[in-house]
């Protein structure tokens, strides 16, 4: 596996492109946008574009999608239906899918949005905007921040430690530095 990391000016949200270097198959998480770097990367590498993980319903995670679509013809996971309408396949809870030659776990970890999910490919997370480094997604309430919080805590921080978190914004972490700094945990 191959991980691509693409900063979308508009929004700072990232957007990683994921490839399975055996099958060249690929696939996006979170295109937020979709600016000519990650589309050159797709062609020049003649990788097949097979999906696209959705995060949350959020523009600056999803802005890139509609003209994504319009050039290539993946399959759309996200727990919200809205994404794309019936071009969205919904997954909800937790559980596991095969994509592109590799397994992806999902959780839902409501609490930054009602639809947040986490995607794991290997031995690394793809959190959107329910952990950062650093921080937790913002929340609209108590109640929402501590239902984020359990959640985290039940299926993300019981991970291994050195499992990486590639969030929605900002750097790169681990699952250890979380515990060991992360203040708001």
């Amino acid at each position: 596996m191959k991980i691509y990391f693409h900063l979308n000016i508009g929004g700072i949200c990232n957007t990683y492109v994921v490839v399975n270097e055996e099958t060249k198959e690929a696939l996006i998480v979170d295109p937020g946008s979709l600016n000519p770097q990650v589309i050159n990367q797709i062609e020049t590498e003649h990788y097949n574009l097979v999906a696209v993980l959705i995060t949350h319903n959020h523009a600056s995670h999803i802005n890139g999608l509609k003209t994504l679509m319009r050039i290539y013809s993946p399959k759309i996971y996200s727990s919200d239906w809205e994404i794309l309408d019936n071009q969205t396949e919904v997954i909800t809870g937790d559980g596991k899918i095969r994509i592109a030659g590799m397994s992806v776990n999902y959780y839902t970890v409501p609490g930054h949005t009602a639809d947040s999910m986490v995607y794991k490919i290997g031995n690394v997370l793809f959190t959107g905007d329910s952990l950062s480094a650093g921080k937790l997604g913002t929340t609209n309430s108590s109640y929402s921040k501590h239902i984020l919080k359990s959640n985290l805590e039940e299926k993300i921080l019981s991970q291994e430690e050195n499992t990486v978190v590639l969030p929605g914004h900002g750097p790169p972490t681990t699952i250890g530095a979380e515990l060991n700094f992360n203040i708001h945990l």
